[in-house]
Formats: C-alpha cells, structure tokens, sequence
C-alpha cells in the first residue's frame, strides 16, 4: 500500500476506509448493479467472505465451486444460488459461460491458489485471492501474467489495507507524527491443531510465516511505505509431537529499508500470540494491538504536539465486526471492476511479500519452493 501525504490528506483524518475512491463508489451506487461472486472452496474462511457479501453494497453471491456437492447445495439455499451455478472442481471451467458470475474468491488451501486463480482467468472472471498470494514466486509471477493475458483484474485479499485504524495508523507516519520512525516490531501466531493442510509443505508451503506471519511482514510495508532490502531470518522447532515434521514452528525475522528503519517481526504455530505491531519514532510511539484480528482492533500512540501544545495520547478502538472487513475486500474489487480501477492491492503486492518471505527463508537456511 504505497499511499502519498497529499493522498491520505484527500481522505481526511477519520473513516478513511469509508472514503476510499468516494467518486467509483457514487457510480457504483447509482448504477443499481451488483458484482456476482462465484466462491471457490467453503471452508472456514468462506463463511466470513460469505456473510461479508451479505453487508457488501456492490456485491453479491452467485456461484459455487466445491468438491462436495451436497455442502455446496446447503450455501446455495442459503444465499440464493441456482443448483445450474454449482460447480466441481473438474467443471468450474464452464462457468465462463455463467453471465451471472464476474468474479470469483479464491478461498483454498494455499498451494491451490495460483491453478485456480489462472483457470478462472482464462474464463474470463476477475479474481479476488487470499493470501498468502501462492507458496512460490514463479506461481505469483503466473497468476499475474494469466490476469492480464485475459484482461482481468487481480485483487489480493490484504483486509487491513481497507480497514479505518490501520489507516489512521499510516496516515498518522505519513504527517510526521512520530518523527522519524526508527523501528518497528510485529508478531502473530496460534496452536495450530494437529491434521491441519497448513502444516504440511505441500499445501501451505512453509511454516507460519506464509500464514500468519505474513500480516507482520506487510504491515511493516504498508506502515514504512517502503521495501525491504536486506533480510535476516531463524526457524525453530521446539515442540516434537509429530505436528512439525514439514514445516517449522517459530520463525523470527529482520527487515532493513532503505531509509534505515529496522523492523522485527515473529511469527509462530505453537503458541498463542496475540497479534500487534509496535512503530517507535523521534517523537513518539504508535502500536496496535489487536492488529490483525477480525474485529476488536484498537490502535493507540503517544507523541508530541505542536510547539507549547501538549502531548497526544490517542487511544482509539474501531466497533465493527467480524465480518465487515470481508464486506469492504468484496467492494472494493467490486467498484474496481464497475468503474475500471486497479485495486489497491493487487496482484503485484501479493508477489512481493512471496519474494520477501522466499528471502526471509533463504538468510534461515530453510529451503522453500
């Protein structure tokens, strides 16, 4: 998210998400139509994008793909889907002929991400990816060109680039609030429970930080506005139950940007770690914590005011929740596509964290794809 002064001036100091691209919004809005989502794997994170769509303004659920028919069939009752736009894995590509569907979201395991993103392209749909983006650079660098050979747009599912207090966070670096930022540190993780896809090689790729580290990894991008350019990284594995035979349990990294900033992040599948970061500047301090979560984020800084003003010290909590954050990725891809913008995060962002953690693994001496 590479945001300028003068551009987060334009959009004021709260309800920044709520402002974003107000003029597409107007159009979409008066143009009464609705951008049909075709869901691409009912899991856990489907049912959040689902009930999303259900508080979205521009968006709306007309398809399924699904290797289990009768699961599929519940959510198509339940939001209003014809059994004819159903589809198996092995069949999905004749949805370019559903006039019904303009996008699809992609919600599989991550090693999956790049073969579904690329089919639904070549039929024609715009595409809404969760992240990580893929499990490899080359799959990135794919999914990009297949979008583009077929004209459509690529939106990579980073939440927190559309969500109130993570923007008032940047916006806050951005006008010199804190001075120069000097460093920043991050984490996230949880107990991973035994038997999940994410801790085999195969489907998430590497350990936690293509999981949940990757939240830590871009908020230091989104937060510096700046690319990393060295990297340091270190894996443990500290717990020998069988869980972590393929990937590692804890990974903790280092970024240095051009400008000098320092940022530290970990991430871990063993603990519970209440994700946050923390940004540290020549006159004063921000942090959020929660930062990632679905809902209950709440951002707080401390830094000096004007000259003879007093000190600041912000404590702000945003109300929404879960699913509201579902419901702003669906519209921005959404009146992306009505009124022909590129998203604010699309597929070449995804690319860059899969570069960085490729590099993060590489300095730890762990072999990813």
């Amino acid at each position: 998210m590479r945001l300028s002064r003068r551009e987060f001036s334009k959009m004021g100091a709260y309800g920044l998400a709520a402002q974003m691209l107000p003029a597409s919004a107007m159009k979409a809005q008066e143009s009464g139509r609705k951008i049909g989502y075709c869901v691409i794997g009912i899991g856990r994170i489907a049912d959040h994008f689902l009930r999303g769509v259900e508080q979205s303004s521009y968006a709306k659920i007309t398809g399924f793909v699904s290797g289990h028919r009768d699961k599929a069939e519940r959510f198509a009752a339940q939001y209003g889907v014809p059994a004819s736009s159903i589809y198996s894995y092995e069949d999905m590509d004749r949805m370019r002929d559903n006039k019904e569907i303009d996008a699809v979201y992609v919600a599989l395991p991550n090693n999956m991400h790049a073969e579904y993103t690329i089919r639904s392209a070549k039929a024609g749909k715009h595409v809404l990816c969760e992240k990580p983006m893929s499990t490899t650079v080359s799959d990135a660098e794919a999914m990009i060109a297949a979008c583009k050979a077929a004209n459509v747009k690529l939106m990579i599912a980073y939440r927190l680039h559309y969500e109130p207090l993570n923007l008032k966070a940047i916006q806050l670096i951005r006008d010199g609030a804190l001075g120069q930022v000097q460093s920043i540190n991050g984490a996230f993780g949880f107990n991973c429970g035994a038997g999940e896809w994410r801790l085999t090689k195969q489907y998430g790729g590497g350990g936690s930080l293509f999981d949940v580290g990757i939240y830590v990894l871009n908020a230091c991008r989104y937060l510096t506005g700046e690319e990393p350019v060295k990297f340091t990284g270190v894996t443990s594995t500290i717990t020998h139950d069988g869980r972590f035979n393929e990937v590692d349990e804890n990974v903790s990294w280092t970024l240095k940007f051009p400008s000098g900033i320092l940022a530290t992040g970990s991430s871990t599948y063993g603990a519970t770690m209440p994700g946050y970061f923390k940004v540290y500047g020549t006159k004063g301090w921000l942090g959020m914590d929660p930062a990632y979560n679905y809902d209950g984020l709440r951002l707080r800084a401390s830094y000096a005011g004007a000259k003879g003003a007093p000190r600041i010290e912000l404590d702000e909590a945003n109300p929404e929740r879960d699913p509201k954050q579902f419901a702003r990725e669906a519209d921005h891809l959404a009146e992306c596509i009505l009124n022909n913008k590129t998203p604010t995060s699309p597929g070449e962002e995804g690319l860059r964290d899969m570069r960085y953690i490729q590099a993060i693994y590489k300095t730890a001496g762990v072999e990813v794809a």
